[in-house]
């Protein structure tokens, strides 16, 4: 059985609501979606029981009717596992998971800045990567964004 295969079934072992959720894209790259109200149960367990020590990035994106948070997690940078979670658009927000990643700091306030996602227990610091006088309820990322001069112009 591959490391892919063992990491899978283990998974799926621990949490059957994960049944069929799992996916093995390729050799290393596993992904799979997690309902918002059990992440914090899966990325807990990968993190301190399956040893996914490493997050590579967080991901997020404006996918029409929900927001897309993609969680990018590697073991010995061997597998990587993407855990992705869907999220509201009408009331966007999602807990830190600085508790686990200090390096989570940054690309959380992307998705604070970028999609306007707000990300509770995030410490308060200086915007990212937007500058501070960019006007606070306008963010780039999402779809139905519009530069102002082209709202002035429509």
């Amino acid at each position: 059985m591959s490391a892919e295969e063992s990491i899978k079934q283990e998974l799926e072992n621990k949490f059957p609501f994960f049944k069929d959720a799992v996916v093995i894209k390729r050799q290393r790259r596993i992904f799979a979606d997690v309902p918002q109200e059990r992440f914090f149960d899966v990325f807990n367990y990968l993190v301190r029981d399956m040893q996914f020590s490493h997050l590579c990035t967080i991901t997020g994106m404006d996918e029409g009717e929900t927001f897309g948070v993609i969680y990018h997690l590697s073991r010995d940078g061997v597998v990587v596992f993407s855990l992705r979670i869907h999220i509201s658009h009408e009331a966007p927000k999602i807990k830190t998971v600085t508790g686990y990643f200090l390096e989570a700091d940054a690309y959380e306030r992307e998705l604070e800045d970028l999609l306007g996602i707000k990300v509770e227990g995030l410490a308060s610091g200086q915007r990212y990567p937007l500058p501070d006088n960019w006007p606070k309820d306008d963010h780039p990322l999402r779809k139905d964004w519009k530069l102002k001069s082209e709202v002035d112009h429509a």
